[in-house]
């Protein structure tokens, strides 16, 4: 795994991580193959939604609200493939254990973040809808107010988040869990082991793109470096190589924003400002209902688009959550019965 600087630099520098799939130590029965099988054809397939028609389809807020939506069914299938698997937390090896809630706790924390962004974004709105009001009048002491609106709604999202500013070092714990752990005596590990790499795998990289695109900065962009001995390996690099591409035409292009929502709101205050401002044919004023229009929708676009995406963000959260306290009841139940059993085994004696 590297940054796009050390390109070149493998995930793995002790070798090929298919090895824990091979036929020394324990060997996976035809049937667990057919379970690992499937649910890495199903990630295959949440990948290939993320691939757009279009580029410019990408970093829009619905597709960013896809994205989450996926890592919800992602983390969500590993859930079920455990069940289904029988393979109790008390089977578990501790480094397994130990790594999953390192994992989770960094989870949690960058979703805490990027919900600190998207409501930081939409405290903006007030500034958008007063600004709007404002323009429901011809008078140019109100459109004096509008365009003070619209420079607070620009200086407000241009501002910088610190809790996005360590969404870096985030991703760089996240990027080391996505070393294999070694399970060298249960088949089911095995497979339960590399179905959570696939999963972990996508959810670095949706984490690197949101970080990068609430940012502004390239330094959060990955470029994950996936062996080919995975089936939906392909499918990955040629989404992660499309995606990485728009982030940074974008961010080295010097637009306002990276997110197509915002883009679209900045358009039409260029178009507003010379006319509002009378800088421009007295003429052009007749173009002002239809520039307005255009703001409000999108400005609304922005708006609903951001709650959309506030909503799968908590939603992920929620499903990490779950699961942390899940493994934790289970392990107190694990640690009690083991007690009882012991307890009962020196009363016999």
């Amino acid at each position: 795994m590297s940054r796009a600087q050390d390109a070149n630099r493998s995930f793995f520098p002790f070798g090929n991580p298919f090895r824990m799939i091979s036929p020394k130590g324990t060997k996976i029965s035809h049937q667990l193959l057919l379970v690992l099988q499937a649910f890495e054809a199903t990630l295959e397939e949440r990948l290939t939604r993320l691939i757009p028609e279009s580029k410019d389809e990408i970093l829009s807020l619905s597709w960013m609200t896809l994205a989450m939506r996926v890592l919800c069914e992602s983390h969500s299938d590993i859930k079920t493939l455990t069940t289904e698997l029988e393979l109790p937390v008390n089977d578990w090896d501790e480094k397994w254990i130990d790594v999953y809630f390192d994992i989770s706790m960094k989870l949690l924390d960058i979703c805490n973040a990027f919900s600190s962004e998207l409501s930081r974004m939409s405290q903006g709105q007030l500034l958008l809808q007063c600004a709007l009001h404002n323009l429901g009048s011809s008078s140019s002491e109100q459109y004096d107010r509008a365009c003070s609106s619209f420079d607070g709604w620009k200086q407000h999202i241009g501002s910088g988040n610190p809790r996005i500013e360590k969404c870096g070092s985030i991703l760089e714990g996240l990027l080391g869990s996505l070393d294999l752990p070694k399970v060298k005596k249960s088949a089911k590990g095995k497979v339960l082991v590399q179905a959570m790499y696939g999963v972990k795998v996508l959810t670095v990289f949706v984490c690197s793109v949101f970080a990068a695109a609430f940012s502004g900065s390239t330094k959060n962009v990955l470029d994950l470096d996936v062996a080919d001995v995975y089936s939906w390996a392909p499918t990955f690099k040629r989404l992660q190589n499309l995606v990485n591409e728009v982030i940074r035409v974008r961010l080295s292009g010097g637009r306002f924003a990276v997110l197509n929502e915002l883009e679209s709101v900045d358009s039409s205050l260029k178009e507003l400002y010379p006319i509002i401002r009378g800088v421009v044919d007295p003429t052009e004023m007749k173009l002002l209902p239809e520039i307005v229009g255009q703001l409000g929708r999108s400005s609304g676009n922005l708006s609903q688009g951001l709650d959309l995406l506030a909503k799968e963000v908590d939603s992920f959260f929620q499903v990490v959550l779950t699961g942390r306290d899940a493994l934790l009841s289970n392990l107190r139940s694990g640690a009690t019965a083991i007690h009882s059993n012991v307890g009962v085994t020196e009363m016999q004696r």
